[in-house]
């Protein structure tokens, strides 16, 4: 498991499996949202199967799957309620962690130049520096 924060209550990761979810509960994440759809994984690896295991611990999850088609306006606030009410920290993950990565930066440029949220993205190793302009027009919004 590859746990890379993004913010104190934020962090992505690539592809999770069952075995990962007794880790990702002693790292005290309350959340974990799947932003992978399962076309691309096998079935032990799909929302269904890996759901089932963060409940089984106690936490919860959310599916959003995302693809740059779904990466809209309105997927951005799905996403950013989930943070927001999950009461505690969040795991956020898909293939590598770039779309989740992508979706929170896309809700942080509200509030933060685009600057410091490629700077957090960089850190945990995400470069995301394509998303400047986008990121530079939503904070000027």
């Amino acid at each position: 498991m590859d746990l890379r924060s993004l913010s104190p209550v934020y962090a992505v990761s690539p592809q999770i499996s069952v075995e990962d979810v007794p880790a990702i509960a002693e790292a005290g994440i309350t959340l974990v949202i799947c932003n992978r759809p399962d076309s691309e994984v096998p079935p032990s690896h799909q929302a269904e199967a890996i759901g089932a295991a963060v409940r089984d611990a106690s936490l919860r999850f959310e599916v959003l799957p995302l693809t740059h088609q779904t990466m809209t306006p309105e997927n951005v606030a799905i996403q950013s309620g989930m943070v927001e009410s999950a009461g505690g920290p969040v795991l956020a993950y898909c293939a590598s962690g770039t779309r989740c990565s992508v979706i929170w930066a896309l809700d942080q440029a509200a509030t933060r130049p685009a600057d410091a949220v490629l700077a957090d993205t960089s850190a945990a190793g995400y470069q995301l520096d394509g998303l400047r302009p986008t990121l530079e027009q939503l904070h000027n919004r």
